[in-house]
């Protein structure tokens, strides 16, 4: 009986998935954690940690922030804080863009990271959003790859944006570093 009770406990345990640890600075100053979803997405969870992993991520700024909605970021060819991020927003990285890999049984609730696109669907490519609200009339839009497990009072405190569309004018809050973990 306790071999059937321990191998329905180890069952029942979450399955340990691969994450993110960001550190942020700025006005936001803290470290948010995100369990990626492998599952759902495996082919954008393996091009966030293709570009984590390489250090591409390091030095984004949080270009796009909206009150209410989401905080945007991940534009590693124009959202570097160190350059000119007047363009954050409208960049990518180096590798392919991604087939959508929607989910009909997740949603975009509080805390759930999804993939920024342009108009087509199959455009994902660097940039994803975390929601501050859940937003049910982007599922099946775009692609989620993750959850905030840790950190949302960091996410919170990001800077928002006050320019066109959400954009964040002055000083940007910044993913200074960005960690995968298992």
């Amino acid at each position: 009986m306790f071999k059937l009770a321990a191998a329905l406990t180890i069952l029942a345990a979450p399955v340990m998935a691969d994450g993110l640890d960001i550190t942020v600075a700025g006005q936001a100053n803290g470290t948010i954690h995100i369990d990626l979803f492998e599952d759902t997405a495996p082919l954008h969870v393996a091009q966030i940690k293709t570009i984590a992993a390489d250090g591409g991520y390091d030095g984004v700024v949080f270009h796009r922030v909206i009150e209410g909605f989401m905080a945007q970021t991940g534009d590693v060819e124009f959202g570097k804080a160190d350059g000119d991020t007047a363009r954050a927003g409208m960049g990518g990285s180096e590798l392919p863009d991604i087939k959508a890999e929607f989910s009909n049984e997740l949603s975009f609730d509080r805390g759930v990271v999804g993939m920024a696109r342009s108009q087509s669907p199959d455009s994902a490519n660097s940039q994803f959003f975390i929601m501050f609200e859940p937003g049910p009339f982007l599922d099946g839009q775009y692609t989620i790859v993750g959850q905030v497990t840790e950190g949302m009072d960091v996410v919170d405190q990001i800077k928002l944006g006050d320019g066109p569309n959400g954009s964040v004018t002055g000083t940007p809050d910044v993913m200074t570093k960005v960690v995968v973990t298992e």
